[in-house]
C-alpha cells in the first residue's frame, strides 16, 4: 500500500509557535505537517528530572496544542522512545524529514538525539536541525561566538506560520496528566504556571511596572520574586526565545520618555546583559559537554565524593541546617521552585564548602526543585560556586553577613522558618546565641524546637581551605588551570594575560609577576572583565 508523504516537527524546549524555525519551514511547503511532542519515559526516571518541570510543560503543550490547531493541525502526543514513536510512525507514512531545533540539554538528550540523527540516516529521512537561540552547534573555538549569537540575535522574529497542511484521521494522543505515575513525585509546594500566554503576560508586567526596581531587588529574596523577569523557566522550556524578549525590550526602551529614561535604561540594559550571559553558559556546556559529570579542573576530582555526609544533605535539602537564612531560603525554594540567583549560589557554596558536599549530587536535588533547570547554566555555576574549576575565585558566603545584608529585620526567615517567629530582631539571625532563660521566654529551645548549626561556619570554612590549600599546592596545578583556561576562550590574547596574572583563589593563589601587574593599567581594567566574563 502506497503510504503518504508528512513531515515532522518534533518539540522539545520549544512549546511555542512564535519565532520557531522547524515550524516556520515546514508550513512552506504542501507537504502534510505533524507536530509531536514524545514524552519520554526513560527521561523522566533520570535523577535531574522532577514532576515539578513536567506540570510547567503539561500547562505549555495545552496551550501549544490550541495554538496548532488554529493553524490547521493539532499537536499530536505520544509516549515512549523517540526512536520507537518515529519507527511506528514510519510503518504509516512516508516521512520526508524531521524538522527540530537543536537542544542543549544533558548528555542524555544529547545522546538521543545522535541517535535519532543515525536512524535518519539509515533510513533516508532528512533530519534538519535549527540553532536554538544564540547557541552554536559545532563551534571549533569561542573566538567567533560571541559575534554569530549577536547577528542571531538582531535578526528578524521568524514569522508565525497562518496554516499547516493537516494530516488526515490521526490520533492525536492524549497528554498525560500532572499526577501520571510516570513522573517522579519528588517536589511539594507549588508551580510557576507554564504557557506562552503567561510568558507574555509577566513579560508585559515586568516592563510596564515591576521591572522599575529590578537591578535594586535582584539578591533579595523577599521581593526579587516579584521584582525579577521570571521568565527563567518559560526560557528554559521555550514558550518564548530570548530574541522575542531582546526585541520587546528594544521596543520599551524607544518607548521611554525623557524622565523615565533613568529609572528604566539601567534595568534594561542589565536584563539585556544576563540573556547574554544565559547563551554565554549554556553555549559552555555545548562546548565542554564533559562538565556535567566531571570537574573542570581534573585535581578536584575525589576530594569530597568519599567524605560524602548524608545527614549533612538531608539537613541542607530539608532547610534544617541550624542557620535561618540557609534554611528559610531552601525551604522557599522547595516551595515555590525558584530562588534569586545569589541565593542560589548561597546555597551551592555552603553545601560544598560548610558542609564538603559534592557537587553532582547536590546538584541534582537543586534541579529537580527547579521549575527553569537549565543544563548550560546548572553545571556551569555548580562548578564555578563549588571551587572546581581552577580559573575561578572561590565564592564562599558567610550565611549570617548575607542574612543581615539581604534580610536585616528576619522578615523572610520568619516566613520560612515559623519555628523562629517570636525570635526578637536581636536573635533572629544566630538564634544559638540565646541563653537558655531567652529560648524559653520566646518558646524556642535551639536543638528542640529549630536545629543547633550542624557545624561552626569559621572552623568548617577553615577546614575547606586547608583541604584547597593542599590541592593548590600540586605539582601541575597551574598547568592544569591553562588547560581549562584554554578549553574555554582559545585567545592569544587572553592567554598571554593569563600569563602575567594568575586568578587568586580567595588569597591563597599567589599573583605571579605582581610588578608587571601593577605598573599595567589596562592590564588592571582587563583583569575585571576578564575574571567576570570567565
Amino acid at each position: 500500500m502506497l503510504k503518504n508523504n508528512i513531515q515532522i516537527v518534533w518539540f522539545k524546549r520549544d512549546l511555542r509557535i512564535t519565532d520557531h524555525g522547524p515550524l516556520f519551514e515546514s508550513s512552506l511547503n504542501s507537504i502534510p505537517t505533524l507536530p509531536i511532542y514524545i514524552v519520554e519515559t526513560d527521561y523522566w526516571k533520570q535523577p535531574f528530572s522532577s514532576k515539578r518541570h513536567w506540570s510547567f510543560i503539561h500547562d505549555s503543550l495545552k496551550e501549544l496544542r490550541k495554538d496548532l490547531k488554529n493553524i490547521g493541525q493539532n499537536l499530536v502526543v505520544r509516549i515512549g522512545s523517540v526512536k520507537d514513536v518515529f519507527e511506528d510512525l514510519s510503518l504509516q507514512y512516508n516521512i520526508q524529514s524531521i524538522l527540530s531545533h537543536e537542544e542543549t540539554g544533558n548528555k542524555w538528550t544529547y545522546d538521543r538525539d545522535n541517535e535519532i540523527q543515525n536512524w535518519c540516516h539509515k533510513n533516508n529521512i532528512l533530519f534538519n536541525e535549527f540553532p536554538s537561540n544564540g547557541i552554536v552547534r559545532r563551534l571549533k573555538n569561542r573566538t567567533v561566538w560571541s559575534k554569530i549569537r549577536n547577528l542571531r540575535m538582531k535578526e528578524e522574529l521568524i514569522s508565525t506560520p497562518t496554516n499547516l497542511t493537516p494530516i488526515i484521521k490521526i490520533d492525536e494522543g492524549k497528554i498525560p496528566f500532572k499526577n501520571d505515575p510516570i513522573f517522579k513525585n519528588n517536589h511539594s509546594g507549588i508551580v510557576q504556571k507554564g504557557g506562552r500566554s503567561e510568558a507574555i503576560k509577566i513579560l508585559d508586567s515586568f516592563l510596564a511596572v515591576r521591572g522599575k526596581n529590578y537591578t535594586y531587588n535582584i539578591s533579595k529574596p523577599g521581593v526579587s520574586e516579584q521584582t525579577c523577569t521570571r521568565l527563567s523557566p518559560h526560557l528554559t522550556w521555550g514558550t518564548i526565545s530570548s530574541k522575542e524578549i531582546l526585541k520587546l525590550i528594544k521596543t520599551k526602551k524607544e518607548s521611554l520618555l525623557e524622565s523615565e529614561k533613568k529609572i528604566w535604561n539601567k534595568n534594561l540594559t542589565a536584563v539585556i546583559s544576563r540573556l547574554s550571559w544565559r547563551c554565554h553558559f549554556i553555549q559552555k556546556l555545548e562546548t565542554q559537554p564533559s562538565i556535567e559529570f566531571k570537574c573542570m579542573h581534573p585535581y578536584y576530582e575525589g576530594i569530597r565524593e568519599n567524605n560524602f555526609d548524608i545527614d549533612f544533605y538531608n539537613a541542607w535539602k530539608k532547610g534544617l541546617t541550624g542557620y535561618p537564612f540557609i534554611d528559610a531560603c531552601m525551604r522557599s525554594l522547595n516551595y515555590n521552585g525558584w530562588i534569586t540567583f545569589r541565593m542560589r549560589a548561597m546555597l551551592v557554596s555552603f553545601a560544598s564548602y560548610d558542609l564538603w558536599l559534592d557537587w553532582r549530587k547536590t546538584g541534582y536535588h537543586l534541579a529537580q526543585t527547579f521549575t527553569d533547570y537549565e543544563p548550560g547554566i546548572h553545571y556551569s555555576q555548580l562548578q564555578m560556586q563549588s571551587g572546581v574549576t581552577g580559573i575561578n575565585t572561590l565564592r564562599i558566603y558567610n550565611p549570617i553577613k548575607q542574612s543581615m545584608d539581604h534580610d536585616p529585620r528576619g522578615k523572610f526567615i520568619k516566613k520560612w522558618v515559623p519555628e523562629l517567629a517570636n525570635i526578637p530582631d536581636t536573635w533572629i539571625h544566630e538564634p544559638w546565641k540565646m541563653d537558655l532563660y531567652t529560648q524559653k521566654t520566646f518558646n524556642c529551645l535551639i536543638g528542640k524546637h529549630y536545629p543547633k548549626p550542624v557545624v561552626d561556619h569559621k572552623d568548617a570554612i577553615k577546614q575547606a581551605k586547608l583541604k584547597l590549600a593542599l590541592i593548590l599546592s600540586k605539582d601541575g596545578y597551574r598547568h592544569g588551570s591553562n588547560i581549562v583556561l584554554n578549553k574555554l576562550v582559545k585567545l592569544d590574547r587572553q592567554i598571554k594575560f593569563y600569563s602575567i596574572f594568575t586568578p587568586c583563589i580567595d588569597n591563597m593563589h599567589p599573583v605571579h609577576n605582581v610588578n608587571a601587574f601593577e605598573h599595567n593599567s589596562s592590564l588592571k581594567n582587563h583583569l575585571v572583565t576578564t575574571c567576570f566574563y570567565l
